[in-house]
């Protein structure tokens, strides 16, 4: 799709008068006659936020689809300065939504990987290594990682079971954790 062919201008009067037939009567081939001469404008938009041609191609059809929606729900006096920021907008929700995802790394996201996954075929000595950490951990700490881990029970049925609140059971199960890595690993034993 190519997007910087000769714009056509638009006239403010044109764009006002397709954007009453569109609301009059739905038709969306009033709508894209009237976005059609903008499509330059929000590829211009998207580019600059997104800094990728394609994602910038694929913006310009999203924006038209949130055009179709948002038309009737704004009283729009000037379409041009609207849709700059419906689309300026559209961008920085998209770049938001991709920061919430997280990677987390597998090391990150396997518990205990070589106390459960151990690479020698003694797993008796993997467990008797994580029960001597386990001894030197607090006795709300020792409790809650037995719970959550040992036991596979959630947040809160560790802290029904224990009286603790779900943020003591939060702390106490990550810092358990933590101070069990940092034991197997400190004495070897890992």
């Amino acid at each position: 799709m190519r997007f910087f062919k000769r714009p056509v201008q638009p006239q403010d009067n044109s764009d006002e008068q397709l954007l009453k037939a569109y609301r009059d009567t739905r038709d969306l081939k009033l709508l894209g006659k009237l976005y059609e001469p903008y499509m330059p404008l929000v590829y211009g938009v998207a580019l600059k936020y997104f800094k990728e041609a394609e994602a910038a191609s694929d913006a310009v059809m999203a924006v038209f689809e949130e055009l179709v929606r948002k038309v009737h729900q704004h009283e729009i006096k000037h379409f041009r300065s609207w849709l700059y920021a419906l689309s300026r907008n559209y961008c920085l929700m998209q770049l938001r939504a991709g920061k919430k995802m997280e990677t987390v790394g597998l090391e990150d996201f396997m518990e205990f990987t070589p106390v459960l996954h151990p690479d020698t075929e003694d797993k008796e000595q993997a467990m008797q290594a994580l029960e001597r950490c386990m001894e030197k951990l607090t006795p709300a700490q020792q409790q809650s990682v037995q719970l959550f881990y040992l036991e596979e029970k959630c947040y809160k049925e560790v802290a029904d079971e224990t009286g603790f609140s779900m943020n003591e059971v939060k702390s106490y199960i990550q810092n358990g954790k933590r101070n069990l890595k940092i034991c197997l690993e400190k004495n070897g034993e890992r």
